[in-house]
């Protein structure tokens, strides 16, 4: 899971996370949390000097760069894996969006 940090958060326009959680975009919301979200356990190490895709819980590639750090969508990934019981986190410093 690609979990964005607060600071994230505050870098989308004004009234994006307000907008998102009206009852009419639930569908928007759910494609965006989703896209966050990745199945299986990869850790950093996994994909330390590659370029790859993976596949999202939303069904879009999020494309991964490992060559200077990891980068997930252009966000960069600050704090990796951290094991949860359900899987791993990778704290992110931009919320990315799926193509829509």
């Amino acid at each position: 899971m690609f979990a964005p940090t607060d600071e994230a958060f505050a870098k989308l326009p004004a009234g994006t996370v307000e907008d998102l959680l009206k009852p009419e975009n639930k569908e928007k919301l759910a494609a965006i949390l989703t896209y966050h979200v990745v199945p299986g356990k990869v850790m950093a190490a996994d994909v330390a000097g590659k370029e790859t895709m993976a596949k999202s819980v939303q069904g879009s590639e999020i494309k991964v760069n490992g060559t200077d750090g990891v980068m997930v969508d252009g966000a960069k990934v600050v704090t990796a894996d951290i094991a949860a019981d359900n899987g791993v986190i990778h704290v992110i410093d931009t919320v990315i969006m799926p193509r829509m």
